[in-house]
């Protein structure tokens, strides 16, 4: 299991005591900090702020980077710092302007995964900054991206924008199929299928986006593009909110207009490179 050590982790919403129970669990001493007054996990120690930068490692899984800046001052007494604390890109490069500034070793952190699969196999930790991952074993599996700090956040929020947009379309769905009395449960054996054709287009598309040749012989933009419409329309028709199939209509019709009409659904990237 590794060389224990001594970490306080800051934040002890749902997330952060599920972080905290790991690392107990990991065999390490943990102490835990908050900013309201809440019930700790079990075999944990409540510390002051101040006591708390006195441990091996630091971990912060706290709300948003505004709540954490103010907390962590000069760096005094932080050896090293493993944030897990949800931001931009551009937020978690500062922050390791600031480490480096401070002396502080800073590893930037993103969890992906739910509160419940901390700790097991389910979970992988995306790591940047520092290549050390210390304590991050305890969580999950640490894959770790590169120097730039900014890479966890940004291979994050990549990653959660497909699952948010799956989800988004997911539910479209649903309320277009339910709208003829069609169940959840009746629909998505046929939608879980389908998706594992879709990804099967994922490498190749990927492809084209990196050599910029669309050239296509399986479905032009011009299809798609009407298809979409016919989506925007049916949902109407049945009384749903269309936002969102409509916005990717017009995504899809302005990487048309400039001359991808011929080409493969992957050219829309041109569009949103802008």
């Amino acid at each position: 299991m590794g060389t224990k050590k001594s970490v306080s982790v800051l934040g002890l919403g749902r997330m952060g005591s599920a972080l905290a129970t790991a690392l107990v669990e990991q065999g390490h001493e943990v102490t835990v900090w908050n900013r309201s007054d809440k019930p700790v996990p079990v075999n944990t120690t409540r510390a002051t702020l101040e006591e708390s930068f006195r441990s091996d490692v630091v971990v912060t899984c706290l709300s948003t980077y505004d709540v954490q800046r103010p907390l962590l001052g000069n760096g005094d007494g932080i050896k090293t710092l493993v944030n897990l604390t949800s931001g931009t890109p551009e937020q978690a490069r500062a922050t390791a302007r600031w480490a480096a500034a401070n002396g502080v070793e800073y590893v930037d952190g993103v969890i992906m995964a739910v509160p419940q699969q901390i700790g097991t196999a389910q979970a992988r930790i995306l790591f940047s900054g520092s290549a050390n991952h210390h304590v991050l074993g305890a969580f999950g599996e640490p894959v770790y991206l590169g120097e730039d700090a900014g890479l966890a956040a940004l291979y994050d929020l990549a990653l959660l924008g497909i699952m948010w947009s799956t989800f988004g379309g997911y539910l479209q769905a649903l309320a277009l199929v339910g709208s003829a009395g069609i169940t959840p449960r009746q629909f998505t054996p046929l939608a879980t299928d389908w998706l594992s054709v879709v990804t099967t287009f994922l490498p190749g598309m990927g492809e084209e986006t990196h050599s910029r040749s669309y050239e296509t012989d399986v479905s032009a933009l011009d299809i798609n593009v009407s298809g979409l419409r016919l989506l925007a329309e049916a949902g109407a028709e049945q009384g749903l909110d269309t936002t969102l199939p409509q916005a990717l209509h017009d995504l899809f019709e302005r990487a048309q207009r400039i001359g991808h009409g011929a080409h493969g659904i992957a050219s829309v990237i041109e569009e949103i490179r802008k």
